[in-house]
């Protein structure tokens, strides 16, 4: 039943998406790349692209060297799952059955998602689709839906307060109201959101829904700095949170 529900969401999600045009060999392998780590890998990284990324672009990002300064025992995997693959309503399955399952196979000790933007809803989306089948999540200025979703959710007095049931029948709001109440799961669940973290640019153009979206994580897993939608922005970033990720697992560790 959960999977037939997220397929509807991705069905009406891919009806803003469908003008754009399809350059991708779908029946093909999700195209990826690997950065291997140079002391033994014992974790994976799995960076999921922006709406315009292609693996030369995820590459010269700097985000798999930024990571790996900080868990340099790490794998960084670059999944090139684009915009045709949300169009053809397959991301999250194809990221689940080509890219997470096989890399489970190789007996990592953890696996996490990066996504940035596209990326970013990818990783809510799989979530939903898959709960708890990776370590942690790192979302990067994700897009969760246009304006009307986001004044509705103020209006209601937030994440918390706003309920999801509606008797609308238009699928663009649907699917984004769908996509919210996911991240509404997560503030009701806050232990499944120890390992979840969001990081936006000041001047980042999707920066209008972001402090929804950090209403349903703990306030130090946000980091907003200055910078707009790009790769220039979002890569310090990244490393700042691996920094962080370690600090805090260190100061758990340390209270037990």
């Amino acid at each position: 039943m959960r999977l037939l529900r997220w397929s509807v969401v991705l069905l009406a999600a891919s009806a803003l998406l469908a003008c754009v045009p399809t350059r991708v060999d779908l029946s093909r392998p999700v195209p990826t790349a690997l950065l291997p780590s140079k002391e033994g890998s014992k974790r994976l990284v799995v960076v999921l692209p922006g709406r315009r990324d292609r693996l030369e672009s995820l590459r010269r990002s700097g985000v798999g060297e930024a990571i790996q300064r900080v868990w340099p025992d790490a794998d960084v995997l670059f999944a090139e799952l684009s915009m045709p693959y949300s169009v053809d309503r397959s991301a999250p399955q194809r990221l689940h059955d080509e890219v997470l399952l096989p890399a489970r196979r190789r007996a990592y000790t953890e696996i996490w998602l990066v996504g940035a933007s596209l990326g970013g809803m990818g990783s809510i989306l799989y979530d939903g689709m898959y709960p708890e089948q990776v370590d942690g999540i790192v979302m990067l200025a994700p897009y969760t839906g246009e304006r009307e979703i986001h004044d509705e959710i103020r209006a209601a007095g937030g994440l918390g307060a706003w309920n999801p049931r509606t008797s609308s029948l238009d699928q663009k709001v649907l699917w984004q109201r769908d996509l919210w109440a996911q991240m509404k799961t997560w503030r009701a669940a806050p232990e499944r959101t120890r390992n979840v973290w969001l990081a936006y640019g000041d001047n980042d153009y999707l920066r209008e829904g972001m402090p929804l979206v950090a209403e349903a994580l703990p306030s130090n897993h946000v980091l907003v700095r200055p910078g707009k939608h790009a790769w220039s922005t979002w890569t310090p970033m990244v490393e700042e949170i691996f920094h962080a990720i370690d600090a805090e697992h260190s100061h758990t560790a340390q209270t037990r």
